[in-house]
């Protein structure tokens, strides 16, 4: 069982960097595959990056490719998207999610916890 809570969102403007994190709980965190996601109002959820239990392979969305940065510190039970050259269309509630399979990738179905998510707003 794995419980994760995100913190780091809020308002940035165009251009601007935010970090996201995300602590669990669970001694098998380390197993774990881990992904972000996010939904925009009116939208639904959404692919972001994910991350190998190892840290050592990673997958990115075309949309984010080349501006976020997904990590993890299995010693510390966290990962983060590092979020840099934001643009208002990367407005919307990111979640951290958890696969005990270890699968990292970009099926919403295959993530078995979810965190409550945290909101980014991007200004123009």
């Amino acid at each position: 069982q794995v419980q994760l809570v995100e913190s780091g969102g809020g308002l940035v403007q165009a251009g601007g960097s935010l970090r996201l994190s995300c602590a669990a709980s669970g001694r098998t965190f380390s197993s774990y595959g881990m992904g972000w996601f996010r939904q925009a109002p009116g939208k639904e959820r959404e692919f972001v990056a994910a991350i190998s239990w190892g840290g050592d392979s990673t997958y990115y969305a075309d949309s984010v490719k080349g501006r976020f940065t997904i990590s993890r510190d299995n010693t510390k039970k966290m990962a983060y998207l590092q979020m840099n050259s934001l643009k208002p269309e990367d407005t919307a509630i990111y979640y951290c999610a958890a696969s005990s399979t270890g699968y990292f990738g970009s099926a919403l179905y295959e993530y078995g916890y979810w965190g409550q998510g945290t909101q980014v707003t991007v200004s123009s």
